[in-house]
């Protein structure tokens, strides 16, 4: 694992910036916060192609749609409490149901937010934007994969939701690997249980797999870093070789990547799930790791999860 923090939305900000260079079709928008999501480093180079709406988010959306049925390929940003929840009708029906070129990628998102407290930590962002037909839906699963991600879903068709977390924090993919849409990537193979993570938690599934490692057990990692459409072939070949599987992700389990992946096993693989997530609640105050431990979304918890899978396997 690379040692080295970084932040997610610093690196969606170097990605538009080259991207405004790369093609005049690229259009910014931003709800009153570019300095938080990045988007002001897109207006720093191309300032004729970047729109603040102010805190207006339901319009964000209906200009980028109208936007976008026009040709161009907008991305939309703020936190992904905003980004989902205040907008969703106008993302349903003038984005997603006309299928149009609107990246609505959102920042802030999960309970590492920390002090901004439960009004601020998007935990149920994933379970919205998935119940929406032709929404593609992307968690990179650090600061470099953010980047390529960005790059990856400029020239995909149609409408895309990417949430990404505010603090910094370990890089583990290799930079400059190109970003597959709906390609799950396996971070360590083992034999005794199937990990699967995205986001932040995919450096946390690593980790715990090397606690696991010490007392012999071989977890399989696997980064999910497009959750709609799911890897399911991924899903599917690791788990009938480890008989047992653990999800992982800073969101509710309900609706989430745990249910995506619950859904491809019950119609596929018969095996054991455990999922690691918040439970049916809403965040609060705290400092991030102070809420990460509290809220059960630690190696420590992967590595308990982990081991119930296995003791329920037949």
């Amino acid at each position: 694992m690379n040692s080295r923090l970084l932040a997610q939305r610093n690196y969606y900000g170097k990605a538009l910036a080259d991207l405004a260079g790369e093609r005049e079709d690229i259009v910014v928008i931003d709800a009153d916060l570019a300095g938080s999501t990045k988007t002001s480093d897109f207006k720093a180079v191309a300032p004729e192609r970047f729109v603040e709406v102010g805190i207006a988010e339901q319009n964000m959306i209906g200009i980028a749609s109208g936007l976008a049925a026009s040709g161009k390929v907008v991305f939309a940003s703020t936190f992904g409490v905003f980004a989902t929840g205040r907008c969703w009708e106008q993302i349903r029906l003038a984005a997603a149901y006309p299928k149009l070129n609107v990246k609505i990628v959102a920042t802030h998102c999960g309970i590492s937010v920390g002090e901004d407290g439960a009004s601020h930590q998007a935990l149920e962002d994933i379970a919205i934007m998935r119940a929406i037909p032709n929404m593609t839906i992307v968690s990179p699963a650090d600061a470099y994969e953010a980047y390529e991600a960005t790059k990856a879903i400029a020239g995909y068709p149609g409408p895309v939701y990417m949430r990404m977390g505010r603090s910094e924090f370990p890089t583990i993919t290799e930079e400059g690997r190109k970003f597959e849409i709906g390609k799950a990537s396996v971070m360590r193979s083992g034999k005794d249980v199937t990990v699967i993570g995205c986001g932040q938690m995919v450096s946390s599934c690593l980790e715990a797999a090397g606690i696991l490692a010490e007392e012999g057990i071989g977890a399989e990692v696997i980064n999910m870093s497009t959750i709609k459409p799911l890897d399911s072939g991924a899903v599917i070949g690791s788990v009938s070789k480890t008989g047992c599987c653990v999800t992982a992700e800073e969101h509710s389990i309900i609706g989430g990547l745990g249910s995506a992946v619950a859904e491809c096993l019950c119609e596929s693989v018969c095996a054991p799930l455990e999922r690691v997530g918040t439970r049916d609640t809403f965040g609060e105050s705290g400092k991030p790791s102070d809420l990460m431990e509290k809220y059960g979304l630690t190696a420590s918890d992967i590595v308990s999860a982990a081991k119930r899978a296995i003791s329920r396997k037949k």
